[in-house]
């Protein structure tokens, strides 16, 4: 089955038949086993009847899969929510008020264990095959095709959810009348009932399906497993209607699985967490993972004492004590998302609190912000939102007020006091930005861990949780505040809004560049002169990025819209591949950020930011809680402005400069360097060319002359205080050296990578003068390309411990170290790539391990 769909080498098959069954909710029941690397037990999965199975028998048409023949055209029109079924008709008496879920407020606790996890989209099969299994056991029974690979399945079975206690009352509804109450056809509308209650019974809800995920198997179901799928039968069922809903898989992960990583953290206790793998979460359980495939869960995972449990989850879960020395952990949510957002991460994590009145204090001046155009936002939450029935926030009162939602965060025991000295006073000031430039947030609340060393990128983000990297944590406050804003602005591009086709990842990756900007500014609380030169350099620094990237990359992967007029497009069953999603160095590409970044700059300039912004909160407004394509923004960012019609600007055009093909976009070419006009950017031009004529001077100086100018910049170092790393470095020399910002620092650096040769007395005061060991990630990274071009041996220690310590920026280190040719580099290379390889993440291994041998 699996080779009719004919995925290319790199790309990712996405399984999954939706069109025929549609999963509606999991509830996984987990044991983390730290000793065998194993996470295993069951999940339980709820499904609805898929929307081409039910178009099928509308039309009056037969059950069997194959006569299931709409064309993938018709089925890529179709709106990207998932349709409901009509529950105005069920009792009265099921109203959520008469259950106690949990005794809380808004948590839902249960003694009932589920497991967490993260999936993406799995490709399925085009023909009828897909749903009708072809061998020689009789009859063509139906087909249920998962995403799932590296999973051990033990067992298959029914679940009897008519054996609930009363669960009888929804076989009672009038929508019942004159069906057939045979036990299997019972069960189905019994689910059916279930998944389609409406949002204000969403606790009534949660709670039958605890108990129903807890309710004894009724058979076994036959099942086979393939390299990227998981199928299963039931002898005799030959339509996706008879099917059993209502599903549970016994099995195990492998230790060996590419969905999560088992390693550990910087105190070096062991840990495990979904690192953002290229498959997602098909091997830490069994999904559906295309997109379309919007689902809730449920999660009860159980583990040693003295591990906590972090998970996408709207509740913050307190353990529960099963027996001596184990916990249980539970995580809900109420809000459909794709698999591929489930997160989980298991540690010896320790929350990071606030020390001192002082910190607390500064952190309630700073989160003052008034959210713009407030009235007109309010008038746009008071619409019917577009997306399928959830308990949503946009339409609650006092979360669209919550200017900053309540958080917490986690990090290793040696981790605490650097996430205490800055990340722990960001966390509110950039949730308040956030709020400020898009209104509500769609989450209720957010947790922020600091993960492994071995994480391959600087963040993470998923529902309720990000991830950050170690590397942004030294050098002060700006990389991990432009990160933590780049991580929150995927909460609404990104999770509340997704991508239908996840080979636009622009419309995530390219918001959340653009926002970061806009969100960071607000946070630092600039005026707008210091925000509009602070905006001009980054998009220097990223045009310089998206120049070389462009130079140094296949055409093929710089296309934002690989699929052009067949995006979104679909197999018959739901199935579809991922383009390129499994080649290893398309991960450690920025092009989506970047030509994404410039493309919506472009159109903030066109149309003035004022109103730009405004068409991003109405954009939100409108689309939350839904799948998209690139043609949903740019239509209705037009409709709003037909005046730029008239000047050219049409979504054709757009798709034509920016998103279908490769290389820089025309108009970004046409634009002008307009940046170089920037003061801070003039300012640093100024700066390099007094290194460089300093350079050469000394170059050219006879060995006592040298000596003499070493004696200055001894001088230098002396005359300049010892505590001005935190912020800014004052350089006073006979020439004046500026104050410079970070990206300032990483500007100069890069323009000296431009020089043929620097001599070593000149690397040495550069690393002194800008003490650049201590600044960030960024600064430091641009310091051990000059140290390797240049053969600085003094340096190579900054190298050997940029390599271990910052993993998630190291990759292109390795290869510049190679690329030289030169001996003590290329082992310098091979000795750190030996001791980081066990623990480093899969694609990166495999992408430096390609460069060095």
């Amino acid at each position: 089955m699996e080779t009719q769909l004919d995925p290319m080498k790199d790309d990712l098959p996405l399984m999954a038949n939706t069109s025929y069954m549609l999963l509606k909710h999991y509830v996984l029941d987990l044991d983390v086993d730290f000793k065998s690397k194993v996470i295993g037990g069951s999940i339980v999965l709820f499904f609805e009847t898929g929307s081409q199975y039910r178009k099928t028998i509308s039309a009056g048409k037969e059950c069997c899969q194959s006569q299931f023949d709409e064309t993938c055209k018709m089925r890529a029109s179709e709106p990207c929510h998932i349709p409901m079924i009509n529950v105005s008709t069920c009792s009265s008496k099921m109203e959520c008020n008469d259950f106690a879920v949990s005794g809380k407020d808004e948590e839902a606790t249960s003694d009932e264990n589920s497991n967490h996890s993260n999936n993406e989209q799995a490709s399925g099969i085009s023909s009828s095959k897909d749903c009708c299994d072809t061998e020689d056991h009789g009859n063509k029974d139906f087909l249920l095709v998962l995403d799932c690979c590296d999973l051990s399945v033990l067992k298959v079975e029914e679940v009897d959810v008519a054996a609930v206690s009363g669960i009888e009352k929804f076989t009672r509804s009038a929508k019942l009348t004159g069906v057939s109450k045979e036990l299997e056809n019972l069960r189905n509308q019994i689910v059916l009932e279930l998944v389609t209650l409406p949002a204000d019974r969403w606790k009534e809800q949660l709670y039958y399906f605890t108990h129903c995920s807890q309710a004894p198997g009724c058979g076994e179901l036959l099942f086979s497993t393939g390299t990227w799928s998981l199928e299963i039968r039931k002898s005799g069922i030959q339509s996706p209607a008879d099917f059993p809903h209502a599903i549970r898989i016994w099995y195990k992960t492998k230790p060996e699985g590419r969905s999560v990583t088992w390693t550990t953290d910087q105190s070096g206790r062991p840990c495990v967490y979904t690192m953002g793998s290229p498959i997602n979460n098909r091997a830490l359980f069994p999904c559906q993972e295309p997109p379309t495939a919007l689902s809730t869960w449920q999660a009860s995972v159980r583990t040693a004492a003295g591990f906590v449990v972090l998970m996408s989850g709207e509740n913050s879960a307190e353990p529960v004590q099963l027996r001596e020395g184990i916990l249980s952990w539970y995580y809900y949510v109420s809000m459909p998302m794709p698999a591929s957002t489930f997160t989980i991460a298991v540690g010896c994590w320790q929350e990071v609190k606030q020390q001192s009145f002082k910190q607390k204090a500064a952190i309630g001046t700073s989160t003052e912000f008034s959210l713009p155009s407030s009235q007109t936002d309010l008038r746009w939450h008071e619409e019917i939102c577009g997306h399928m029935e959830y308990p949503c926030r946009f339409q609650n009162p006092a979360a669209r007020l919550q200017a900053v939602i309540p958080y917490r965060v986690f990090a290793p025991w040696c981790l605490m006091e650097s996430c205490e000295e800055y990340l722990l006073q960001l966390v509110p000031q950039c949730l308040s930005a956030a709020y400020a430039t898009l209104g509500t947030h769609p989450f209720s609340r957010l947790d922020v861990l600091i993960v492994p060393s071995n994480f391959s990128s600087l963040g993470m983000a998923s529902p309720h949780i990000i991830f950050l990297s170690q590397s942004v944590l030294p050098g002060g406050s700006h990389l991990c505040g432009t990160r933590l804003c780049h991580e929150i602005a995927h909460a609404w591009f990104g999770l509340a809004i997704g991508a239908r086709d996840w080979t636009e990842e622009w419309i995530s990756e390219g918001f959340a560049t653009f926002l970061e900007d806009i969100f960071w500014a607000r946070a630092q609380q600039l005026s707008h002169d210091e925000i509009k030169e602070q905006q001009e350099l980054k998009a220097l620094l990223r045009w310089r990025r998206l120049r070389d990237e462009v130079q140094n990359s296949e055409e093929e992967l710089q296309v934002l819209r690989p699929k052009k007029e067949s995006t979104g497009e679909v197999s018959e069953s739901g199935a579809s591949v991922v383009k390129y999603g499994l080649k290893a160095e398309k991960i450690f590409m920025q092009v989506h950020y970047l030509k994404g970044y410039f493309l919506l700059r472009y159109l903030a300039r066109r149309i003035g930011e004022v109103s730009y912004l405004a068409s991003l909160r109405k954009f939100v407004v409108k689309f939350h809680g839904q799948l998209v394509l690139s043609q949903d923004f740019l239509s209705m960012l037009l409709e709003d402005i037909p005046k730029q019609k008239q000047s050219g600007l049409t979504v054709e055009s757009i798709f034509q400069n920016w998103l279908d093909t490769s290389g820089i976009p025309k108009p970004l070419l046409e634009e002008g360097e307009t940046w170089k006009e920037c003061q801070l950017v003039q300012q640093v031009s100024g700066e390099v060319t007094k290194w460089i004529q300093t350079n050469r001077r000394i170059r050219k100086s006879s060995k006592k002359k040298m000596k003499q100018d070493e004696v200055v910049f001894q001088q230098i170092r002396k005359n300049q205080p010892n505590n001005q790393i935190k912020k800014k470095t004052k350089l006073k020399h006979h020439h004046h050296c500026l104050e410079l910002l970070p990206d300032q620092v990483v500007l100069l650096l890069e323009f000296l990578l431009e020089e043929k040769t620097l001599c070593p007395r000149i690397l040495q005061c550069l690393e002194r003068t800008y003490q650049l060991q201590q600044q960030d990630a960024e600064v430091r990274h641009r310091w051990c390309e000059l140290v390797i071009k240049h053969k600085y041996e003094p340096g190579y220690g900054d190298i050997e411990r940029f390599l271990r310590e910052d993993q998630a920026m190291g990759v292109y280190l390795y290869g510049e170290l190679m690329v030289n040719e030169d001996a003590k580099q290329q082992e310098l290379a091979r000795k750190c790539f030996a001791a980081a390889q066990e623990h480093m993440d899969a694609s990166s291994a495999k992408v430096v391990a390609e460069m060095l041998f």
